[in-house]
């Protein structure tokens, strides 16, 4: 299987890699046929994603799509976050081979179920998010 360069870099160096104490929004999720699962947490200030950071159980395309899916979106408004599709974190790593293509789905997937989290605590009141909250969807 081959991987790209940009790929490798973020594999076996992840940016914003790591847990949040307190984020506004949490989204997990997983994928049941390979394994992989994915928790993407985001602090918003003003509508903007002021930090993200990523905990991903997975093979290295897994891990790689999580730290360039939390580049993409830091500094971004939740509704310019959520316009960013699977194929654009794919096509910012040069691509990935069919086979992990459901990778960058789970990014995708994380990020939007963490800005998701994000609404539904504005509209009840609710405190920050915290890893006990949280259950896994899978996908």
């Amino acid at each position: 299987m081959e991987y790209t360069e940009q790929v490798m870099d973020h594999f076996m160096n992840p940016r914003n890699m790591g847990e949040m104490e307190n984020p506004d929004g949490v989204g997990t999720v997983g994928n049941a046929k390979c394994g992989d699962i994915m928790r993407i947490y985001i602090k918003v200030e003003d509508n903007v994603i002021t930090d993200v950071k990523f905990k991903t159980f997975g093979c290295g395309a897994a891990i790689a799509t999580s730290s360039k899916a939390t580049e993409l979106v830091k500094g971004k408004t939740l509704d310019e976050a959520l316009q960013i599709t699977n194929k654009m974190v794919m096509d910012s790593l040069g691509g990935l081979p069919p086979v992990k293509v459901h990778c960058s789905v789970l990014a995708e997937e994380a990020l939007h179920a963490a800005i998701q989290d994000y609404k539904d605590r504005l509209e009840k009141g609710e405190k920050p998010a915290s890893e006990e909250d949280e259950e896994v969807r899978y996908v």
